[in-house]
């Protein structure tokens, strides 16, 4: 569903949105209204709860340098962040692969984000949680394979391949396309290994708080990971996606739900930084 482009969202239950001003914008506001007057001007914000939309145009990675060595496939927590985890602000994304809205706060924000000095320097830590909606055929899938492609070491990669094309693989269904051209063969050759031992269906968001591996008696490995992030989004609670929460030192701001430009973002962490 796509809200009015002119509100910030924060759903208040599944079924029954009701638009209000995302909280942690009202918070910039009455802590640093003074540094920028027109923080919330012509900006726009939509989620996703069950049902979406989309019409961005599939486009493919064909980036990738297809006779590189494999990467090992990495031990212990997969790695779906960016950035330090020291870093004085944290923020959590609560995401859905197939959802529209959450594809395009990754092009208008996230993308950027990643790639600016706020990551790289230490700032912001970025961190990824799979929140894929039953009403999405592939999005628990798709959830599988990224969850795969941290453990060899390929997120971002594989990340960015899932919401370029979008469109695509949503109509489809065929992921390990797009997958594939997004990195080596080596690594994609050991990755689609790993999601082949898994023969359940992947989890998803039902949106009654129970666990979605609850009935499920031979779960894959990956789907370990997505249940948690999905066990983690009840707790926020995520009603739509996407979903954010924003940590400034160990303070947590309510969380905000939508689509907000980087320009915003930007503003809104240098508030932030900038205070002592």
């Amino acid at each position: 569903m796509n809200y009015r482009s002119d509100q910030l969202l924060a759903p208040t239950s599944f079924g029954n949105q009701r638009p209000i001003r995302t909280w942690w914008l009202v918070v910039l506001l009455l802590l640093s209204a003074t540094l920028f007057p027109s923080f919330v001007q012509a900006q726009g914000a939509s989620s996703t709860t069950v049902k979406s939309s989309g019409t961005s145009a599939a486009k493919t990675n064909t980036g990738a340098t297809k006779n590189a060595d494999p990467k090992p496939v990495a031990a212990g927590p997969l790695v779906k962040s960016y950035g330090s985890a020291s870093a004085p602000i944290r923020m959590d994304v609560f995401t859905d692969y197939q959802c529209p809205s959450c594809r395009n706060f990754y092009e208008s924000s996230l993308r950027q984000l990643i790639a600016s000095d706020y990551v790289t320097s230490g700032k912001v830590y970025l961190v990824h949680h799979d929140f894929p909606l039953r009403a999405h055929m592939y999005s628990g899938l798709a959830a599988r394979w990224a969850n795969a492609a941290a453990r060899v070491g390929e997120f971002p990669e594989v990340e960015a391949a899932l919401y370029e094309n979008q469109d695509a693989w949503g109509a489809s269904g065929d992921i390990p396309k797009y997958v594939a051209a997004a990195m080596p063969a080596a690594d994609f050759k050991r990755m689609e290994t790993l999601v082949k031992s898994c023969e359940s269906p992947p989890p998803t968001s039902s949106w009654d708080h129970g666990d979605p591996l609850a009935n499920d008696s031979h779960p894959c490995a990956f789907d370990y990971a997505v249940r948690d992030d999905i066990e983690l989004g009840y707790k926020v609670p995520v009603q739509a996606t996407p979903t954010y929460v924003i940590t400034y030192k160990g303070q947590k701001l309510p969380a905000g739900s939508g689509i907000v430009s980087w320009p915003i973002l930007k503003q809104f962490f240098d508030s932030l930084l900038a205070q002592q």
